[in-house]
């Protein structure tokens, strides 16, 4: 049964528009973030340690996708906030810190709340652009 949960994963993963894989990403890393604080929670180092590298590999993966000759202004604040992410991670690795990984599953959520509504104003854009124009007859 989990075959084909994994398989179903990795189709949907490989089929996936760039918006999509973006918009997952952010999703994995928010749910690796709560289980590295229920780990915390339940003193269970090991768990710990392997949800915050996990965070830490998709904040990674976010980082290295940037393309700073489209994104400019906009892809530079983003590396910058995650570096500022994996510092965070790492610090509240090292000391046990929760209100740390809280604060960056809140910079997580806002992230992927505002990638959720700029890719709806695209498509929305991109549908208006494609509409064929209503013509009158005269």
């Amino acid at each position: 049964m989990s075959y084909g949960i994994g398989a179903y994963k990795k189709t949907s993963v490989h089929t996936a528009s760039k918006e999509q894989v973006l918009i997952m990403l952010y999703q994995a890393a928010i749910k690796f973030c709560k289980k590295a604080i229920v780990a915390i929670e339940e003193k269970n180092i090991p768990e710990k340690g392997e949800q915050i590298g996990r965070l830490q590999d998709i904040i990674i993966e976010l980082n290295n996708g940037l393309d700073f000759e489209v994104g400019g202004d906009i892809a530079r604040e983003l590396s910058s906030l995650y570096d500022f992410l994996l510092y965070s991670t790492t610090q509240a690795n090292l000391n046990f810190d929760i209100k740390l990984l809280q604060s960056c599953q809140n910079i997580l959520e806002t992230l992927l709340r505002g990638w959720i509504q700029a890719i709806d104003s695209l498509k929305k854009e991109q549908q208006q652009e494609h509409r064929p124009e209503h013509k009158r007859d005269l």
